[in-house]
């Protein structure tokens, strides 16, 4: 079957991915940018992918699209957006989708979306209604598939409950830590995702997918703990606003104050699956919800989490088409430039491309985790995102407050670009050649401000990165 795949390098969209490729199905992956899709996981399956760029908020970007296409995934989502109408934006780029599709030859739509069986709605849940009422069509078949929370490794879900279960002993929480939920595993989901496709039975209709077991975000967090053999206690106190609530959870998870926002909202209603028997239609076991805690934990702890929710750009840092900078300007800018020979090239390699989350900066951690911490203050994404795998990385990937441009460990070379709040543009840059190791940093600064901001921190400079080159270099 050939297969139209949207959102391919996101959360699902990477673990989907891979499932349709192993089971020998032909995929085109629409992505926004083509340098962010990495085919290092595809390798044994390339012959089965095409890549193509599509922007579904610009009609004219979906062109390309091939009309002998016979089922089609949408996975396009905007909850972490910062944009006050990203639900106009949704609701536009699921009619752009509809509008292409229906000239092709695709069969059915899957489309993955959260449960909505409440009549009062968040702003985002309603956002999802909206969106899978655009998507149906007279030309093709939608069947959509509602989850509540997603729980694996990397999912925003089960990061911010891990946060919290993991950093705080006890917890003085918002009332909505009694609202019910139903969750399911990733594993489940992707299951669920292939199972539907082609099965008639689903064909315009939609169905609630969840686990067995109905327990409020409470009972949630102590359940994690008792999987961790953690001890945790939990009150809730009623005088939290929806805002204090969004950042209470801002602050102490690696959350974005967006995504935050978004799931406060969400988190105020009930959200419980209308039971259905498409589980046992398509032969679906489902994993119980400590189950799926150690499933997730069993990738952690192998180093093995494919994809996670932080690695997505947000809308604003998608829009600066950031891949412009990959060419590091030379005119106008600040540098501090630094070299030194090392012992071991391979070790020194090593070194650089396992920089940054559990295994910090190499020197003088503190003053990086302080700088994360003031630019979780005025609303950055601070160092508590870390990364997706200890050992390697790819364009795209996150960095506490960086986002990787540029990596590739052949050519001993690692770019970096801030995602930190700065009145200005940051880079920094790992080369090693001819057994000497290049490391430089550069600021091109947003007027007065941004020369201000280079002079203050210019005195830490030469401890922080000295200390950082001499460890890296082995020295």
């Amino acid at each position: 079957m050939k297969i139209f795949l949207t959102g391919a390098t996101g959360y699902i969209g990477k673990r989907l991915l891979i499932q349709l490729l192993e089971e020998g199905h032909t995929v085109v992956c629409s992505v926004r940018d083509r340098k962010r899709f990495s085919t290092k996981l595809y390798k044994s399956h390339l012959e089965q992918l095409e890549i193509i760029e599509n922007d579904f908020l610009i009609e004219s970007s979906l062109q390309n699209i091939p009309h002998d296409i016979d089922f089609a995934y949408y996975l396009i989502h905007s909850m972490s957006s910062e944009d006050g109408d990203f639900a106009v934006k949704e609701k536009q780029s699921a009619d752009n989708f509809r509008k292409a599709l229906e000239k092709t030859a695709v069969k059915q739509v899957i489309f993955l979306t959260g449960i909505i069986n409440n009549d009062k709605l968040s702003k985002h849940l309603q956002s999802r209604k909206n969106v899978e009422e655009a998507l149906h069509s007279e030309k093709y078949a939608l069947t959509s598939l509602r989850a509540g929370i997603i729980v694996g490794s990397g999912s925003a879900s089960f990061e911010i409950i891990r946060d919290l279960v993991e950093k705080l002993p006890v917890m003085i929480a918002p009332k909505w830590l009694s609202t019910k939920c139903q969750p399911i595993a990733i594993r489940n989901v992707i299951q669920f995702l292939i199972g539907v496709m082609g099965k008639t039975f689903t064909y315009n209709r939609n169905f609630d997918i969840a686990g067995a077991e109905v327990y409020t975000y409470k009972q949630m967090l102590l359940q994690y703990a008792e999987v961790r053999g953690l001890k945790r206690h939990i009150y809730t106190v009623p005088v939290m606003t929806p805002q204090m609530s969004s950042y209470w959870l801002y602050f102490i998870t690696s959350t974005t104050y967006p995504l935050a926002k978004n799931l406060v909202s969400s988190m105020k209603t009930d959200v419980i699956a209308k039971p259905n028997d498409l589980a046992a239609q398509l032969g679906i076991e489902l994993f119980s919800y400590k189950e799926a805690i150690a499933l997730a934990f069993d990738k952690i702890k192998q180093n093995d989490v494919l994809s996670s929710w932080y690695d997505s750009f947000s809308a604003p840092f998608h829009h600066r088409n950031v891949w412009q900078y990959l060419e590091v300007p030379g005119k106008g800018t600040f540098k501090d430039v630094r070299q030194m020979k090392v012992d071991d090239v391979e070790l020194a390699t090593e070194r650089i491309f396992s920089i940054g989350g559990k295994r910090g900066w190499y020197y003088a951690d503190f003053l990086w985790r302080i700088r994360g911490f003031l630019d979780r203050l005025v609303g950055g994404v601070g160092v508590s995102r870390g990364r997706r795998n200890l050992n390697d990385l790819e364009a795209g990937d996150s960095v506490d407050f960086w986002r990787v441009l540029y990596a590739d460990k052949a050519e001993r070379r690692l770019l970096l670009f801030a995602e930190m709040k700065v009145p200005g543009e940051a880079w920094l840059e790992f080369r090693i050649k001819d057994g000497i190791l290049h490391q430089e940093a550069t600021f091109r600064p947003l007027g007065l401000s941004g020369r201000l901001y280079w002079y203050s921190v210019l005195p830490f400079h030469g401890l922080i990165f000295n200390g950082m080159l001499k460890k890296l270099a082995g020295k």
